[in-house]
């Protein structure tokens, strides 16, 4: 079974954090989210992997290379110009067997589900939405596929599509029939609807479905895998120090006496911790992460070789990499009114969905000492702080 992934696009909903890297390659829960989805299709019976690639594919390429490490072959194909995800699959046409699994590189599906997508000869799959006006959604007739309706005030169901396809090579002559969509770009779903009207689409309804399109779900995310962490202890801890719970802690790292580690938290290669800190669940650490004495991290994600000095807090916090604070930096993550926390995508603010939201902040920040950092700010690579300094907003 071949398994064909979408993953060339930048990911411009998730800047600061793909600045530097593209969407796919942000780690949740110890590794890029691309590897998720790979292991997934690989465990639903995918052995042969296409990876789609564009924005930072020297990155994907670097770290996957032929997939031999995990357990399946993968080829590349290159989407020069993002010109929609019909687009992105046209690039991988001369890779394509004549049937085969697409998946976004931005949605992790349950491998149960990707299975019974594998029962039929052509699929798509579902979610059912409480709010289907953000989504694009099936019309559907018998279990079958008639058409997907984009966002609409009136939506004609809440089977939101979960951006999961199995197909057969006559997609693509379906896709070189369909029109430029309003945004100039060849959309997968227009193909889709030319395909529904020649044969039979079956709809599958996934079990679990989970999508990073906006910094913050990546804490969503951390949360959802993290609860199937087993403890393994790799590096060093020493006397004096607490783990309660499942604790993952990678080679060269060491915990310093007087810390106390409150599971589920994953800690990566060759790091500091402590002593006197306090980390709490859901928390995942990079290599090279430094926590120092008296710190508070708590259900956030800091990324490799960045140093959280001491007397700190960090709460519900995405914090990129090589990322220094100065001794009581204070990332705040709740509003006196307990009101849903405002953050920014694109320049623009928006509501987080969240009441508890720290900071999310690109590579090679810097902050001063004493420094105080207001709910939902974003803070832009690269940015030096002055110490005392108070952060809102876009910074």
């Amino acid at each position: 079974m071949q398994a064909i992934i979408l993953a060339a696009g930048e990911g411009s909903r998730m800047r600061p954090l793909t600045a530097s890297r593209p969407k796919v390659m942000l780690p949740v829960a110890g590794r890029p989210f691309l590897e998720h989805i790979i292991l997934r299709a690989h465990a639903a019976g995918a052995d042969s992997i296409v990876l789609v690639v564009g924005y930072g594919a020297d990155a994907v390429r670097s770290h996957f290379g032929d997939g031999k490490s995990l357990g399946v072959k993968i080829d590349y194909a290159v989407q020069d110009k993002q010109l929609g995800t019909g687009h992105a699959l046209m690039a991988a046409k001369d890779l394509a067997t004549d049937r085969f699994l697409v998946l976004n590189g931005d949605v992790l599906p349950d491998v149960t589900s990707l299975r019974q997508m594998l029962r039929y000869s052509a699929a798509v799959s579902a979610i059912r939405v409480e709010d289907p006006k953000r989504y694009g959604v099936f019309v559907e007739e018998r279990g079958c596929f008639k058409s997907v309706i984009e966002k609409s005030d009136n939506p004609p169901s809440n089977l939101a599509n979960a951006g999961i396809y199995l197909l057969e090579k006559n997609i693509f002559a379906a896709l070189q029939s369909a029109p430029l969509s309003e945004r100039g770009e060849y959309e997968l779903t227009d193909g889709l609807n030319l395909l529904a009207r020649e044969e039979r689409i079956r709809i599958v309804e996934l079990e679990s479905w989970m999508e990073i399109g906006r910094p913050w779900d990546i804490l969503t995310a951390n949360e959802a895998l993290l609860k199937d962490l087993q403890s393994q202890i790799q590096g060093d801890v020493e006397p004096g120090a607490t783990l309660k719970g499942p604790v993952f802690l990678g080679r060269g790292s060491i915990i310093r006496s007087g810390a106390y580690i409150q599971g589920p938290v994953l800690i990566g290669e060759d790091c500091d911790i402590g002593p006197n800190c306090y980390i709490r669940p859901t928390t995942c650490l990079g290599n090279k992460v430094r926590v120092g004495n008296a710190v508070e991290v708590k259900n956030s994600a800091i990324m490799s070789n960045s140093k959280i000095g001491h007397l700190s807090y960090v709460g519900d916090s995405v914090i990129g990499e090589g990322c220094n604070f100065g001794a009581g930096t204070i990332c705040s993550n709740l509003r006196h009114d307990k009101g849903n926390i405002k953050s920014f995508i694109k320049g623009e603010r928006v509501d987080s969905g969240r009441r508890k939201l720290g900071v999310i902040m690109g590579d090679n920040v810097m902050t001063g000492i004493n420094t105080s950092i207001y709910p939902g700010t974003v803070i832009q690579p690269g940015f030096r702080g002055l110490p005392a300094a108070v952060h809102r907003g876009l910074v």
